[in-house]
């Protein structure tokens, strides 16, 4: 399938390490995946949230591409209203890798300022949620794991260290 503009999908998180050291060589930045405690401040729009159930509102059919609606298929990135941040598809369309370990206790056993999961693990944070999935996982609390060479419905934004 061909979609302009679309998430980025189907990517294993070790080629999406790939990338982002390719990109880091070739710009001179330094770009990483969010740690998942970013991704869901992200999501949940910070200190701007209105703690709406899923990112950007609590009516699904304004906010998420899913099961429902998408045709079960991507969609063009910012469709769909944004959160508070201004950010598109933080529920729905692809789900995304974060640069952590997964950890059933993460903020249990984590520094609640800033954390970032276990140092180390044989699976990986995954958050968001797809085009594929039911509305019951659309809500922006949902976290789950996946082993690093899985790709399927799995895409990826990326963070600016600074």
């Amino acid at each position: 399938k061909e979609c302009h503009n679309c998430q980025v999908e189907e990517v294993s998180w070790k080629d999406a390490q790939s990338f982002i050291s390719k990109l880091n060589l070739l710009s001179g930045k330094r770009f990483r995946l969010p740690t998942e405690a970013e991704f869901e401040y992200a999501a949940r729009a910070g200190k701007n949230s209105m703690g709406y159930k899923y990112s950007g509102g609590d009516k699904i059919e304004e906010i998420a591409w899913y099961e429902g609606n998408s045709g079960w298929i991507t969609h063009p990135i910012g469709l769909k209203r944004p959160n508070e941040l201004g950010l598109y598809d933080m529920s729905g369309n692809v789900e995304e890798w974060c640069g952590d370990w997964f950890g059933d206790d993460y903020y249990k056993s984590s520094s609640s300022n800033n954390p970032t999961g276990p140092l180390s693990g044989t699976l990986r944070m995954v958050r968001g949620s797809s085009y594929s999935d039911y509305e019951k996982y659309m809500v922006v609390s949902r976290r789950f794991w996946s082993v690093t060479g899985n790709g399927s419905s799995l895409g990826f934004r990326l963070v600016e260290d600074r």
